[in-house]
């Protein structure tokens, strides 16, 4: 039923489960299809004992002293296939001796510590029996005669501290004993709260599957959502990628085309700035010529007058009429030629509006995403189409499975388990009571003996004084050795029954955690299982058999439960892929290359794109043989270069005015300083004006000189770039509407591959995550027989084996100290031989 569930699981999921597809590149853009819905498990498949643990760790370093060899998996292999015992002579074998010696080897430890422990069981009992039986013949100490001693004191005091001692460590192992006794107990009854757990947990896994089920098909939606999308906004994102690519080359056409119409408007504006400039300058420089020349007039006048003959004056007069040369214009511009039949041709250039043909090439290039939505409406309604009906085929596939009643089924055999768990629980409980009553006995047979030995102790050493002699002695003293006494018969008739439990705990207990617990924990056990041929001798791999009837399928235990540990889904887990072909019943491939298909019949026409008409491209030869090419732009540059006079009429004016200074007070002075104010009005008023003329000259000058350089060839350029990129769209269209349909289909079809991975992730990673199932094993093996109880019952008999172990001490030191303590009948107070018994 469970493998049946685990088939269902993969219904869902797409193709690229049992086949990969090919992954197209580029990759389309990233889907978010979430996470699949999953409930946290509450089982912690992890024990710590607490403080007991110390005990528990002592008695793995004790198992490691007693079996140091590691884990036997070729021993185990060898005698799991040679199926010993089947038919008579089989252990006479040579090849079974020799797998015998390796057993015994392995287990020499146990062994050897096991035949003392029957040593002691069967030595013990009759060493009691004969020690009794001669202590009855006044032998061995049971003459109630005492010899002293000088040294009595110290051999009382000896024998008391070493009985103390050894009665001291009895105690720790009995109550090592009781406190793995009582956690056993304690695990057992907190038990049933781990078991509800894990059955909690499988029905979160069996009720949230079909959730996880439900999402990935609804996840579908997402990948065919997404598809629409791009199939609804085909011009956005086909249109605009077939734009994109033609652009490379178009735009930068209509952009050189649109930059010349500039040139023109631009070129127009500078002509018209050289006439307008070199009118004004040709006015400006006759009028400030015959300014000039009235200034030099009357300058000289002024300087002619009978003042600038006296002897202060002459020098300076005669520096100043020597510099009235300067007073001239230096530049020429009337004889520049003109600019008026260039205009004329640009102006009937700019008759036709060279930028708006421009922007209509650009229009109708940018139209091309309704260009590509209009001839694809055909075939993205089919696209659609089969998009829907993707979706149908998965949800009627989805009703069409039985996969409820087989949930329904499987909760129901897991409901029927659960009772039976706690049905039987109770009865667990009751003979884990009756267990833990059977040990709390053992350790009162021990406890016994320790009240015995205590109590002796205690009323020999308050009651017993050095003064007295043996037969004096008082009555609390003697009932000490009585006690001693008692302690030692009664270590006689228990030791025996406490070793019997020891030797067979410490056997059974000793092999299970060398041989299940500690090769379960580093998977050497799942080793030995997965052996091939090893449970079953026709089969390769068992557990692949039983799943899936094909042994030769490489499903390991050691695998599964691997992969289920670390939280992976039961598909991964239990290679169910060798069982169900998903493809059979839902080929997402096949509908993708139908996708594919209609989308490489999509057909384009982009001939109604018209970037720029022939009066366009006329327009633009129009101006190349606009003669401003022709223009003598050096006669311009040579007198723009020249300044508008021969000398700074500011620094004259300031030098005039100074010099004017060094006269005599009078009216040449005042008529010089005149005279200099008229110069800087003139500079003022006439000068400037004329150097502003002559830098807007200069700027469209040198313009003109740019534009008209190479100036057919800059137009035949723009021409060649607007035609070849009309030839690109006229005829090479097709290739890059080829490529870029493809990968538009690339892109559509990538959803559906990103949807399919996902798919495969999560069945692989999370739909029907299999924790559970690993935290039932280590539950029932981990920590119900490991920790719970064979970590327990090893720490009993190691508690119980150390206490009875010196037993034989204490009884020896009891017997002793007695003699010290019990009341003679008679003494002998000069005998100093040693004491025999």
């Amino acid at each position: 039923m469970a493998v049946e569930l685990c088939l269902l699981l993969l219904l869902f999921c797409g193709s690229t489960i049992s086949e990969v597809q090919p992954i197209y590149k580029p990759p389309p853009g990233t889907l978010d299809f979430g996470f699949v819905p999953s409930k946290t498990y509450d089982t912690g498949a992890y024990h710590e004992p607490g403080s007991i643990g110390i005990l528990f760790k002592i008695v793995h370093a004790f198992l490691y002293l007693v079996q140091p060899n590691s884990f036997p998996q070729d021993l185990i292999r060898k005698v799991a296939q040679q199926q010993l015992g089947k038919t008579q002579g089989d252990y006479q074998k040579p090849e079974n001796v020799v797998l015998t010696l390796q057993a015994i080897y392995y287990e020499i430890g146990f062994i050897v510590s096991a035949a003392l422990g029957l040593l002691f069981i069967l030595l013990l009992p009759l060493v009691g029996l004969c020690f009794c039986m001669c202590r009855c013949c006044d032998n061995c100490g049971g003459e109630m005669h005492q010899r002293q001693k000088k040294n009595a004191d110290c051999q009382r005091s000896c024998f008391a501290t070493f009985l103390f001692v050894a009665s001291l460590i009895i105690s720790v192992g009995v109550l090592c004993a009781y406190a793995a006794n009582q956690h056993l107990t304690n695990q057992v009854r907190g038990a049933k709260k781990l078991v509800n757990s894990n059955f909690k947990d499988l029905k979160i896994f069996l009720n949230d599957t079909p959730a996880q089920i439900d999402y990935l098909v609804s996840q579908y939606n997402t990948a065919k959502d997404k598809a629409l999308s791009d199939l609804n906004n085909v011009g956005p994102v086909l249109g605009t990628r077939v734009q994109e690519q033609l652009g490379k080359e178009v735009r930068p056409a209509l952009d050189a085309a649109l930059t010349m119409a500039g040139a023109i408007r631009e070129t127009k504006e500078a002509l018209e700035n050289v006439s307008v400039s070199v009118e004004v300058l040709q006015e400006g420089t006759e009028r400030l010529r015959a300014n000039l020349t009235d200034v030099k007039t009357h300058l000289s006048n002024t300087l002619n007058d009978s003042a600038c003959n006296a002897a202060q004056a002459a020098s300076t007069c005669n520096i100043i009429r020597n510099s009235l040369s300067q007073l001239n214009v230096n530049a020429n511009f009337s004889g520049l030629p003109g600019v008026s039949s260039q205009l004329a041709k640009v102006n009937d250039v700019l008759k036709i509006d060279l930028s708006s043909l421009v922007q209509k090439g650009y229009a109708a290039f940018n139209d091309t995403p309704d260009l590509v939505v209009n001839q694809t409406r055909n075939i993205l309604s089919d696209i659609k189409s089969v998009l829907e009906s993707i979706g149908s085929n998965i949800t009627t596939f989805t009703k069409a499975l039985p996969v409820q009643k087989i949930l329904d089924d499987l909760m129901v055999y897991l409901t029927q388990s659960e009772a039976y768990v706690q049905d039987y629980f109770p009865l667990v409980e009751q003979y884990d009571f009756y267990r833990w009553l059977g040990c709390l006995i053992l350790c009162c047979m021990v406890v016994l003996i320790l009240v015995f030995y205590y109590l002796g102790l205690l009323c020999g050493t308050c009651g017993y004084d050095k003064h007295a002699s043996p037969t004096t002695r008082g009555c609390i003293s003697n009932t000490g050795g009585n006690f001693l006494m008692a302690g030692v018969g009664f270590s006689f008739l228990f030791s025996w029954v406490l070793m019997t439990v020891v030797v067979l705990t410490f056997v059974t207990g000793g092999n299970v955690e060398k041989l299940v617990c500690e090769p379960f924990e580093d998977k050497n056990l799942f080793k030995v299982l997965d052996t091939p041929y090893l449970l079953n001798q026709q089969w390769k791999n068992y557990l692949a058999g039983i799943l899936f009837k094909n042994p030769n399928v490489n499903l390991t235990f050691e695998k599964v439960y691997s992969d289920c540990k670390e939280n992976k889904g039961i598909y991964t887990s239990l290679h169910l892929e060798y069982l169900f072909n998903i493809n059979e019943f839902l080929n997402i491939s096949m509908y993708t290359e139908d996708v594919a298909l209609k989308i490489e019949h999509i057909q384009i026409n982009l001939s109604k794109i018209i970037l720029l008409d022939e009066i366009g491209k006329e327009n633009l030869l129009n101006f190349s043989s606009s003669g401003i090419d022709g223009i003598d732009f050096s006669a311009y540059l040579t007198e723009i270069n020249k300044s508008v006079t021969k000398v700074d009429l500011l620094s004259f004016a300031n030098d005039l005015e100074a010099r004017a200074d060094q006269l005599p007070k009078g009216a040449l002075e005042n008529a010089l300083k005149g005279h200099a104010n008229s110069i800087r009005m003139i500079h003022n008023q006439q000068v400037v004006p004329l150097e502003q003329a002559m830098s807007t000259l200069n700027q469209s000058v040198r313009l003109l000189k740019k534009t008209s350089s190479e100036l057919m060839v800059k137009v035949k350029n723009v021409i060649s770039a607007v035609n070849a990129a009309q030839f690109l769209i006229n005829n090479n269209a097709s290739q890059v509407i080829v490529q870029e349909t493809k990968k538009y289909m690339d892109t559509i079809v990538g959803y559906f591959e990103q949807y399919t991975e996902w798919v495969k992730e999560s069945i692989a990673m999370e739909v029907a995550a299999c924790k559970p199932i690993a935290n039932v094993i280590d539950t029932a093996v981990d920590i119900f027989l490991c920790s719970y109880i064979t970590d327990s019952v090893n720490t009993f008999w190691f508690g119980l084996g150390g206490s009875s172990m010196f037993l034989i001490p204490a009884i020896i030191f009891a017997v002793k100290l007695s003699k010290y303590y019990r009341r003679m009948d008679t003494e002998d107070v000069y005998d100093d031989s040693v004491e025999q018994w």
